[in-house]
């Protein structure tokens, strides 16, 4: 006898109900095991991520840029790629280095916009800071301030990450010693004091360069400090990033700021010092080069 067509519309059903399924469960092994766990910064998986975070970390590789920071015997250089994307644009107007007090500066990768809030709070907390106990914010402490902010971010459900790693340099002035910093900060609020570090597209190959630079002496796990003079340190920062990117540099390509002991000051080299510094790197041929 021919089926009857109410016998076969619930098998219909059931039917696209499967494929449904199928599709949903496709679906889910495409976007892998990150699958509902990353709507929230708050809900951790099962092997006990926070996705969003980690979206945070790709957001600032991302940007498309490489910074680098060294930190010298007696000074401390932040560099990175100047990129402009628009000709319209102003060029003057597009930086990712900040002055947060007269004496210390950062460097940005990533979103600019976060960057600039980020920017505008350390300020306020710098100048608080020096109005309540009457002396300048020491660089470990505006880091550490930063991490703190950055840290909560992460907690609250009203909230995200902010897409931006930070690289601050100052020289703190304890009596009659004057002791560069340098210290890295990310959006997971984790901070820390480097000899030498990289934030953005390429920051594994940076720190795999900068890594080389300070290996530690056979039979020994603690990484050298070779005490690089103001040159040596500029030098090192141009020489990590051009071989990173393969490609020779040009002062118009770059932005670079230092602190110098006989200059606390966050100061940004000219176009003219940068041209200096890459042709004294380029009659180089030992270790800081690259060309070991």
């Amino acid at each position: 006898p021919r089926a009857s067509p109410h016998v076969s519309a619930p098998s219909a059903r059931l039917s696209a109900a499967r494929a449904s399924q199928r599709a949903e469960h496709k679906e889910r092994m495409a976007r892998g095991s990150s699958a509902g766990y990353d709507r929230h910064i708050t809900i951790f998986s099962p092997e006990g991520r926070l996705y969003q975070v980690e979206y945070a970390f790709k957001a600032i590789k991302t940007s498309g840029l490489t910074s680098v920071g060294v930190r010298g015997a007696d000074s401390c250089v932040v560099l990175t790629q100047r990129k402009v994307p628009d000709k319209l644009y102003d060029p003057e107007s597009v930086t990712n280095m900040y002055a947060i007090t007269p004496n210390i500066g950062l460097v940005m990768t990533g979103i600019v916009p976060d960057a600039r809030a980020s920017v505008k709070k350390l300020r306020e907390e710098a100048a608080k800071f020096k109005f309540n106990n009457g002396y300048d914010i020491p660089v470990s402490y505006l880091a550490k301030r930063a991490a703190d902010t950055a840290q909560v971010y992460t907690q609250h459900a009203n909230m995200r990450p902010l897409g931006i790693a930070m690289i601050i340099i100052g020289i703190d002035v304890e009596g009659e010693k004057k002791v560069p910093q340098l210290f890295r900060c990310d959006p997971a609020g984790y901070y820390v004091g480097y000899k030498a570090t990289s934030a953005g597209a390429k920051e594994q190959e940076a720190n795999n360069f900068l890594e080389k630079r300070f290996k530690p002496p056979a039979g020994s796990n603690v990484a050298v400090d070779p005490k690089l003079s103001h040159d040596d340190t500029v030098q090192l920062a141009l020489a990590c990033l051009q071989n990173v990117l393969g490609a020779d540099l040009k002062a118009n390509d770059i932005e670079a700021c230092v602190v110098r002991h006989d200059n606390l000051a966050f100061t940004r080299l000219s176009a003219d010092e940068l041209e200096t510094q890459l042709t004294a790197l380029a009659e180089r041929d030992d270790d800081i080069a690259g060309r070991d």
